[in-house]
């Protein structure tokens, strides 16, 4: 499998090919980005990378052997320990275990890279897939997650221990 690789500069134009080509499969089950997202992803790609660079958030890429995005996984408001997880995969990798081996070691990496003891994620009631990655990767099922965590859609929250396995 490839590996989990730290967000940098010089993958913005893979990032938006990816987004593009599994913008109609990601809103299936997570909410649209919409238009103005992609017109103005350079601006928000730059901020991605000033967030990561202030440690506010660590974002990874899981690339094939042509540097083409299989999905995305990221930590986002790492404070106290603790970050929630956002990740999404290509259409044509779905299915196959790549999202689940991914989370894991994203949360292996939070530990380890990034020092987190917690983590959650949040999941829409819509996206059943999810909520397979997330169990077998570890989650327990928290409580509800409400439309302001879900992009108008609701859910559940999952959260990890990193001190257990």
């Amino acid at each position: 499998m490839p590996e989990l690789m730290p967000l940098a500069a010089g993958h913005a134009p893979a990032v938006l090919a990816f987004e593009r080509a599994n913008r109609a499969y990601f809103a299936a089950s997570v909410s649209d980005r919409g238009d103005a997202w992609f017109d103005a992803f350079a601006e928000r790609f730059r901020a991605l990378l000033a967030e990561q660079e202030a440690g506010v958030c660590a974002f990874y890429l899981l690339l094939d052997e042509d540097g083409a995005v299989l999905g995305r996984f990221n930590l986002y408001d790492l404070e106290d320990g603790g970050a929630d997880v956002g990740y999404r995969v290509a259409q044509h990798v779905a299915g196959r275990g790549v999202a689940t081996a991914a989370v894991r070691e994203l949360c292996r990496l939070a530990a380890s890279r990034h020092g987190l003891r917690r983590l959650r994620a949040a999941v829409a009631d819509t996206n059943p897939a999810s909520r397979r990655v997330v169990a077998k990767a570890g989650f327990t099922a928290v409580g509800p997650a409400g439309p302001d965590a879900l992009g108008g859609r609701t859910g559940t929250w999952y959260e990890r221990d990193l001190a257990s396995p």
